[in-house]
């Protein structure tokens, strides 16, 4: 155990859905008689698969026979699609929730940051919830004040340090609890999707930190994220989780790789239903597509053809400078460029409330014979994120139609393939 960190053995998590607990008295009396007797817990029989797209059933398994060691001053990875566990996976390691079977061993303290304002009182100020945060990590009073101006110069809120953190924004939350978990010296730092409230800049600086944590001081770092780019850059190693379960455990670009491949199609046109569609208290997604220049969105598309991405959404208040953003990354997560529409809005930039459909052009002539990730982005820029990394993959066709029927054209080298224009003279 002491080369490492953190290790999981066989570690399962059931919940009953729509219930706290077991649900009924009866309920908790039969699981606590069945583990008095030594006995498997009845309701983990009824258990079903983690699965989204399921119907019916009462008890889910949201983690299912984990086993992963993590060594000491590894950055590892966590990837995976909405639901696949991997937040239920750190709240376990956290200790917020306990496992239903199986054993986690645990070698230092953990800092978490598992969700926007989580270890922060809102009542009090920003100072105090530094000290109390190192209380809990168990830090005595001067260790904490040693530490407190480089967690105040690295948040960038020192303005507001001494204000109730109920009334901070999420991008200032984010970036008092980053400073304050990766500076008072965990020797474990659990690290969810949060960094994707705040700006660009801040996120730089998180990466950053965490590399220097791991390579220079030492420490063991997990993260979380859709940002496939950034989870490149960090980890050396990561894990994909699907359906409550790790499928596979490698190097972090071939992992990236199996991830995009996961269901051996493309998926060009993704459309929710209301009850379902991703949003946050401004905004509704209701639809993201890639549409040829037939209008079609499950035909082959061409190389030489433009495409549009079509983004639908719902305001449910008037927004000043909204920026919807548009990132094409090829199937490893490696970003090849963006766009937003923040040049195309009115001059007040502000969008009243209503349903928009926002539609980025891309011309022909550009892209190559591959598959892509296109990545959506709400948000203020310079101010805070609101719903971000909303996915759809599309992929260009090497199969062409002209006078000989289909033919298939040789893959040019490079992500993209730009028709440029050159002049060829004497001299």
């Amino acid at each position: 155990m002491s080369q490492y960190s953190l290790v999981m053995e066989e570690v399962s998590k059931l919940y009953r859905l729509g219930e706290v607990g077991s649900g009924t008295l009866s309920h908790d009396l039969n699981r606590w008689l069945a583990r008095w007797l030594g006995r498997q817990d009845p309701y983990e029989k009824l258990g079903q698969t983690n699965d989204r797209t399921q119907v019916g059933g009462d008890f889910v398994w949201a983690l299912k026979d984990i086993d992963l060691k993590v060594p000491q001053g590894e950055i590892l990875g966590i990837i995976g699609k909405n639901g696949a566990g991997k937040s239920t996976l750190l709240k376990l390691l956290s200790r917020v929730t306990a496992p239903t079977r199986g054993a986690i061993y645990v070698q230092g303290r953990i800092a978490s940051l598992l969700e926007v304002g989580t270890g922060f009182h809102p009542e009090l100020t920003g100072r105090e919830n530094i000290f109390l945060n190192g209380a809990i990590l168990g830090m005595k009073r001067a260790e904490i004040r040693k530490k407190l101006d480089e967690i105040v110069e690295f948040s960038g809120v020192a303005k507001y340090l001494d204000t109730p953190v109920k009334r901070y924004s999420s991008g200032m939350h984010v970036r008092l609890a980053f400073a304050v978990a990766a500076h008072l010296e965990p020797d474990i730092l659990i690290v969810d999707e949060v960094l994707a409230v705040g700006d660009a800049e801040f996120q730089a600086k998180c990466l950053g930190k965490m590399q220097a944590a791991s390579q220079g001081e030492g420490r063991t770092v997990l993260f979380v994220s859709h940002n496939l780019g950034a989870v490149k850059q960090l980890c050396p190693r990561a894990i994909l989780m699907e359906q409550g379960q790790i499928k596979m455990q490698d190097e972090t670009g071939a992992v990236i790789s199996r991830y995009m491949q996961q269901g051996g199609r493309e998926e060009r046109q993704v459309c929710w239903p209301v009850d379902q569609a991703p949003q946050q208290q401004e905004i509704i997604l209701h639809s993201i597509r890639i549409v040829d220049h037939l209008g079609q969105t499950d035909s082959l598309l061409a190389t030489g053809n433009p495409i549009t991405a079509e983004i639908e959404y719902t305001l449910k208040e008037d927004l000043h400078n909204l920026r919807i953003t548009f990132t094409v990354l090829s199937h490893d997560g490696v970003e090849i460029f963006s766009s937003s529409d923040y040049l195309f809005q009115k001059a007040d930039r502000l969008r009243p409330k209503g349903r928009y459909k926002s539609v980025c052009h891309i011309p022909g002539g550009l892209m190559s014979f591959a598959q892509y990730i296109g990545s959506v982005d709400f948000e203020i820029p310079g101010e805070r994120g609101i719903l971000m990394d909303q996915k759809i993959s599309f992929a260009y066709s090497e199969i062409s139609v002209n006078q000989y029927g289909q033919t298939r054209s040789p893959a040019p080298p490079g992500l993209i393939h730009p028709l440029l224009t050159w002049d060829i003279v004497s001299i």
